[in-house]
């Protein structure tokens, strides 16, 4: 609960509750929970045999997992066994994406910083969190849509029926689950499944180590030095015009953001944000240690250093901006701004009275979001502990209140009784 960057859990009747309007599918709850009680929802792997060609969209970072001694074409023949039927390396269209961003640059009215839209949670953090700074985003699809777009266009080309292709995304996390469920900036996804990562290496690598590996190869996409390191902390920003910084971390990115105005981060021109611990490496989705997974794509990356794309990169208009991205702020009290105003006022009110230790006790993970809930009538100031105390102490509630209170916080199989001396 108190990972969650939006604090969008609440913990109610003894079980996590999740307000799916704050929510930025981080995967930070997932990656924090001691015992492993958050799952994440995928789609069933069987789906790919509904289409007669079935896509495999892989990143880099699936390379990275495997020991070096794994070779790729193991890799992909291991994917082949599984039952895909062609596999294109998704980030052999970075240069397309950067042309995108080179179109942005310098454009007349344009605010800097521009921000990358490469990461979902980032993107939705930006939606919930930090809406003023919506405009900032450039809209280029991230590789994984472009991949699809451009792989697909190209199948056809070569006689094959669209409903006879299915495009399956390798994810790394779980925002990038949601980005095809629920897209921004765009209507629907041309993904037509995304396949949990740390579900398909474990069996990928069941299969190499037996020797399963199918010999055929039918893998695509000109990668080169950029595209293998893209998906990594300054993947991105090295390569812009101007000052860039790149800053990895959702915890780190909101820092950041909070303090976007402040002289200190003036004058930037680009910033890549990425809501994972070495970006994409790092993934809640990943089995591997991602420092070893970047070790092993700058390896990958130093062999292939000089290579260049054989083609053009061709960035094209109608396909590859996203739609105008809108706000949806998660901390609007009111739609009446006067209104708004008053109940921003009683939050600051309830803060002077609440202990300030954000002890979590009440069910909600800081005593400002708690604050929050009272003044939305979700909650009541006896949820506070330290305030119940008092109030029993005062006799304005009675100890079977109190008990009715943290049962219905903390569930009603536990015990709570107030030791009044």
């Amino acid at each position: 609960m108190k990972a969650c960057p939006t604090e969008a859990i609440r913990v109610r009747n003894g079980l996590a509750e999740i307000m799916e309007e704050r929510c930025v599918d981080c995967g930070e709850c997932y990656k924090s929970c001691p015992v492993s009680a958050i799952i994440v929802e995928q789609d069933d792997f069987n789906e790919i045999f509904n289409f007669k060609v079935r896509v495999a969209l892989v990143p880099s970072v699936l390379i990275g997992q495997f020991p070096s001694r794994i070779t790729t074409e193991q890799i992909f023949g291991s994917l082949i066994t599984l039952g895909f039927t062609h596999i294109f390396e998704i980030d052999s269209v970075v240069d397309i994406v950067q042309e995108g961003y080179n179109k942005m640059t310098g454009q007349k009215d344009e605010p800097t910083p521009r921000i990358s839209s490469f990461c979902p949670a980032i993107l939705r953090l930006i939606q919930v969190r930090f809406p003023s700074l919506v405009e900032n985003l450039i809209r280029v699809k991230p590789p994984s849509d472009i991949a699809a777009l451009s792989y697909k266009s190209a199948l056809i080309d070569k006689g094959l029926s669209e409903d006879e292709i299915g495009l399956f995304y390798i994810t790394p996390c779980a925002a990038k689950i949601a980005s095809v469920k629920s897209p921004v900036g765009e209507k629907t996804s041309t993904v037509h499944g995304v396949i949990n990562m740390e579900y398909l290496y474990n069996k990928m690598l069941h299969i190499i180590l037996n020797g399963e590996a199918s010999e055929e190869q039918h893998a695509a996409g000109d990668l080169t030095s950029m595209g293998i390191l893209w998906s990594l902390t300054r993947g991105e920003s090295r390569h812009q015009a101007g000052r860039s910084l790149a800053i990895d971390g959702i915890s780190n990115v909101t820092h950041f953001l909070e303090n976007l105005e402040d002289t200190e981060n003036s004058q930037i021109d680009f910033l890549e944000l990425r809501a994972c611990d070495e970006s994409c490496a790092g993934g809640a989705l990943i089995s591997g240690n991602r420092f070893l997974t970047v070790e092993r794509l700058n390896g990958r990356a130093r062999i292939i250093q000089n290579k260049k794309r054989q083609d053009k990169a061709v960035f094209q208009d109608k396909e590859y901006w996203l739609d105008p991205i809108p706000p949806r702020p998660m901390m609007v009290l009111d739609n009446d701004r006067e209104e708004a105003l008053r109940k921003l006022n009683k939050i600051e009110d309830l803060l002077k009275i609440l202990p300030g230790i954000d002890c979590a006790a009440c069910g909600s993970p800081t005593c400002r979001a708690l604050a929050g809930d009272i003044v939305r009538g979700d909650a009541g100031p006896e949820w506070c502990v330290f305030l119940q105390e008092l109030y029993l102490r005062n006799g304005k509630i009675s100890l079977d209140e109190a008990d009715r209170i943290n049962s219905g916080i903390w569930g009603s199989e536990r015990e709570y009784r107030s030791q009044i001396k």
